[in-house]
């Protein structure tokens, strides 16, 4: 447990926990946090197991896809596919209709964002709508959709809220080969006849199970039955339950299946609790944490808007270069946060749920729960922004 410290600069001292309790069942949502005991957040990290994600005998030029293609995968640095990439990608290129159920950070992006990208560059009339439940996470995939698809010839729009419907409406009469958008701009550009469903002959829903949890199912029942009949269609998620089922049985035709999830959490991540005793200010527990040597890039979560912009500007206040990103920032203030953190010009990014998912920022090492999350599948999205691409991280959460 990472307790009360009396000086400033005292070593971090972390203990041995309970094991994690079983929250592994991949088709059911995780209980309320408040009726969970404290032990569930503590879980020593598996060193052995760090290089899992990426043990494959497979390599990425193996694959039946363009060699600019290629050469743009192995310029990101990318030679040897994770799990769920070995498993997805041949099913993908063949035009299954894929089921891909895997933990946050495992590449599923990647996945299909590169067999896809191959078929619109072999084929121009292919288009691809790429459904998600954040901005933040569509604007990272265009952004990743750049990087593969650099010097092929070949666009992508995001369509998201907060930023202007008129810019995004006249890069969308250039009918772009990806659109990739949240379920709310989505109606709002269908609605306007901006955007035609029928057009796209692939499509791809992103963590689902978000995308219901906050209430988007009905609007993803919507866009589904506005598409063509044939089509590929992909669907991805960290958990598949009763309501993802619901949606499976209209979206999919004759799926394969494809998991790389054994567990709800990532043995890369040393889990423990931060012990609030002795009357200490949590401020000053959480100042005492941040001016450790290895808190080099640090994701705060908390539970409301107001909340963390106070904790935002006080921790400005103490000297820390922070920002904070949540439902009251407009899209360029998020993206601006978001950008400096990733060019580490940052060492805080403080965030309320609206970060927890599709954030994929190398080298965060640690994740603060100040506020314990709604439920254990929201913990489990949160440390889920640490300990990414095989590399360790720490998720500390604060308990009273």
């Amino acid at each position: 447990m990472y307790g009360q410290r009396q000086q400033k600069h005292s070593g971090n001292r972390t203990r041995n926990g309970n094991n994690l309790r079983a929250q592994n069942n991949n088709f059911r949502r995780g209980p309320r946090i408040n009726k969970l005991d404290p032990n569930i957040f503590v879980k020593k990290a598996n060193k052995q197991n760090m290089p899992e994600e990426n043990a494959s005998t497979a390599l990425f030029s193996d694959y039946a896809i363009d060699e600019k293609l290629k050469r743009n995968i192995t310029e990101h640095g990318y030679k040897t596919p994770t799990a769920i990439q070995e498993k997805a990608i041949p099913q993908i290129l063949e035009g299954r209709d894929v089921i891909g159920v895997a933990n946050t950070g495992t590449g599923k992006t990647a996945a299909f964002l590169i067999c896809l990208i191959n078929k619109s560059y072999q084929d121009r009339n292919q288009r691809t709508l790429i459904v998600v439940p954040t901005r933040e996470l569509a604007v990272q995939i265009v952004d990743e959709f750049k990087i593969f698809a650099k010097g092929m010839g070949l666009e992508a729009v995001a369509t998201i809220g907060g930023a202007s419907i008129k810019r995004q409406t006249y890069a969308l009469r250039n009918k772009p080969h990806f659109v990739i958008g949240t379920p709310g701009r989505l109606k709002d550009l269908i609605e306007r006849r901006q955007l035609n469903l029928g057009l796209f002959q692939n499509v791809v829903l992103d963590e689902v199970d978000r995308m219901v949890d906050i209430g988007f199912r009905k609007e993803i029942e919507r866009l589904i039955s506005l598409l063509p009949d044939v089509r590929q269609s992909l669907f991805f998620s960290a958990t598949v339950d009763n309501k993802t089922q619901d949606i499976l049985k209209s979206f999919v035709t004759n799926p394969i299946t494809v998991s790389a999830k054994s567990q709800d959490t990532s043995d890369n991540i040393e889990q423990d609790i931060v012990r609030l005793t002795g009357g200490r200010a949590k401020i000053d527990v959480l100042h005492d944490l941040l001016i450790q040597p290895s808190f080099d890039k640090v994701i705060i979560f908390g539970r409301t808007k107001w909340g963390m912009e106070k904790l935002s500007r006080t921790l400005i206040e103490r000297g820390f270069k922070a920002a904070a990103i949540h439902g009251n920032k407009s899209q360029n203030q998020r993206q601006r946060a978001l950008q400096d953190f990733k060019n580490s010009h940052l060492q805080i990014l403080i965030a309320t749920d609206v970060a927890s998912r599709g954030i994929d920022i190398e080298d965060v090492s640690h994740v603060i729960n100040y506020d314990a999350p709604e439920s254990y599948d929201d913990y489990v999205h949160r440390i889920g922004r640490t300990g990414r691409a095989g590399k360790k991280g720490i998720a500390l959460t604060f308990v009273d």
